[in-house]
């Protein structure tokens, strides 16, 4: 009893989904993503919770949709190309090298498509609806890469329905708005699992011929789903007609996932646990459960319109992703609870980015950015390779009619060169990953907006 007491430490404990909710390597800090709007992403998406011809602003900051006349109606679609390739290695528990490569490209090419609409009463009263994806991520490692252990797939997906209304408190001055956010999160992550490492740390076990590090690699796949409800308040001030100040809190919104966990279990592996009444429960397939918190933003936007031609503007936002500071995954069978700390801390996101209008029909735009990580040396792992990163911008809208315009965009995201130093404690499997990753993001965006 006390060896099927001691498996059940070094596996359930130690090789569960430790870390299955650290989010992969996104184009935001942390798992954000900021492209709602592609005129805003032209930009940079700098003073982008004040500029009166984007729908957008129904999430970025609904106060700003009093400036709107009539209707207008406005679909995005950003298509997300990531590059991550890491280089490095590692060693399990005897010393001996991870087995293994690279992991071969971890991102991919995703499409992010939103659509908003406003409609502006003759009262001062506006009202609009959007449907976006504020977090997410998409990321899959080759099978048998040598950090097999940490990752695999990562594919997550946040979807919110906002709806919203403003009112002029002082008519062309003073406006406020409020929205209320449905958010349903869809989560599907998985890993490789060494049982081998398992079975070698019980004595009662090791002289197995497969009790081994890396002998006996098993699999882990966790989905699970929720929704959940949140809030966006915004105001804007324009004490001039050519400067526009606004102020935008995006809130937290809490998601208690719950789904399946799929185990697969080596069949040498599994006659080991069916020999026991304790260990036979471990590993099977099951309901499991994890909380997760997206992080509250405040937004301070700043547009100045120099002339008819020329404007400039300003964002600084500030992300608090004290929401996450540990993951724990819930199993519904006896294995125990999986638990891993991040501690993340507030990140900032500043940029600067202008328009210039080289004629009625066609506004040119282009902005840079620099974009804090929450991530730390300590805490990062291949789901997020995330470091600080630099944004360039250039876009571009075309007129085409009174009621049409088009616009394009394109985004060149680059990034601090990510390094992690994964040192597994050993009742946890004793591994360690060492390297770096070469990363750099491209969005490219077009849209097109309708006025009625």
């Amino acid at each position: 009893m006390q060896h099927a007491h001691r498996i059940t430490r070094l596996t359930a404990l130690a090789l569960g989904i430790t870390g299955a909710l650290a989010f992969g390597h996104v184009q935001a800090s942390g798992f954000q993503l900021k492209e709602n709007s592609v005129k805003a992403m032209g930009s940079a998406f700098a003073g982008s919770g004040v500029m009166t011809g984007d729908t957008s602003v129904v999430v970025n900051n609904p106060a700003t949709m009093t400036q709107f006349e009539g209707t207008t109606a406005q679909l995005d679609v950003t298509v997300v190309d990531v590059n991550a390739n890491f280089q490095g290695g590692g060693f399990d528990a005897t010393g001996r090298p991870l087995t293994g490569g690279n992991g071969g490209e971890a991102g991919g090419v995703t499409p992010v498509p939103t659509s908003s609409v406003v409609h502006k009463f003759g009262n001062g009263v506006a009202v609009g609806a959007m449907i976006s994806a504020p977090f997410g991520l998409k990321t899959e490692y080759e099978d048998n890469w040598v950090g097999r252990y940490t990752a695999h797939t990562s594919d997550v997906q946040i979807v919110d329905l906002t709806l919203s209304a403003a009112l002029d408190l002082v008519p062309d001055h003073l406006s406020v708005g409020v929205g209320l956010i449905y958010s349903h999160a869809d989560v599907q992550l998985s890993k490789s699992v060494d049982f081998g490492t398992a079975l070698f740390g019980n004595p009662a076990t090791r002289a197995l011929p497969f009790a081994r590090p890396q002998m006996r690699d098993g699999f882990a796949d966790v989905q699970g789903q929720d929704s959940g409800f949140g809030w966006v308040f915004g105001v804007t001030l324009r004490p001039t007609e050519k400067l526009s100040i606004g102020y935008s809190h995006r809130s937290e919104i809490d998601y208690e996932l719950s789904g399946d966990v799929d185990w697969t279990v080596p069949q040498d592996v599994a006659a080991v646990f069916g020999a026991s009444p304790t260990t036979r429960v471990l590993f099977q397939d099951g309901r499991a459960s994890a909380k997760l918190t997206t992080p509250a933003t405040d937004t301070v936007a700043v547009n100045y319109q120099f002339n008819e031609q020329l404007s400039l503007a300003l964002t600084y936002a500030e992300t608090g992703w004290e929401s996450v500071q540990e993951v724990r995954i819930d199993f519904a069978n006896p294995d125990p609870d999986s638990v891993e700390a991040f501690n993340w801390d507030t990140t900032r996101f500043m940029s600067i980015g202008g328009e210039y209008a080289l004629s009625d029909s066609l506004t040119l735009r282009a902005g840079y950015a620099y974009d804090e990580t929450p991530t730390t040396f300590a805490t990062r792992t291949p789901r997020l390779p995330d470091e600080d990163r630099k944004w360039y911008s250039i876009g571009a809208t075309w007129q085409m009619s009174p009621a049409l315009g088009v616009s394009l965009a394109y985004t060149r995201i680059m990034p601090d060169r990510p390094q992690i130093g994964i040192v597994t404690p050993a009742a946890q499997g004793g591994q360690r990953l060492f390297g770096s990753y070469d990363s750099d993001v491209n969005l490219f965006g077009v849209s097109a907006q309708y006025a009625f």
